[in-house]
């Protein structure tokens, strides 16, 4: 049974997406590691969550490159939909009682990281099952 990319025509496909999924994925983490620094981890139950989603964007990434297979790429699909499902209830109704606002260069930046790791990942994971 084949559970990796190794080889056929989506072979360069699915290795483009996987690093760009995995940019992506580091972005997220960075951006997240950096405001949780910055302050965001004296905020109760959002402190820690911050530094969770930095901590597992950073493994998430280091996994879809070195195991190639399709389970890192659907665990990438559900970060980047949660961490973007988190911000969006953050921005409109609050998130455990914090609410963020939509403007500036880390929610920008976080954002893009996110839509791209959830549009990499989908045809990824694709590809991936497909490969099965």
């Amino acid at each position: 049974m084949v559970t990796s990319f190794s080889s056929g025509p989506g072979h360069i496909v699915a290795e483009l997406l996987r690093a760009l999924v995995a940019a992506g994925l580091l972005m997220s983490a960075v951006v997240h590691f950096e405001l949780w620094a910055q302050g965001v981890s004296e905020v109760a139950v959002i402190g820690p969550l911050f530094l969770l989603n930095a901590v597992a964007g950073l493994v998430l990434a280091l996994v879809l490159l070195a195991w190639k297979h399709w389970l890192p790429a659907v665990g990438a699909l559900g970060f980047g939909a949660l961490t973007l499902a988190a911000f969006v209830l953050a921005v409109t109704v609050g998130l455990f009682g914090s609410h963020e606002v939509a403007t500036g260069v880390p929610q920008l930046l976080a954002g893009v990281a996110e839509v791209v790791v959830v549009v990499g990942a989908i045809p990824l994971t694709i590809l991936g099952a497909r490969s099965r």
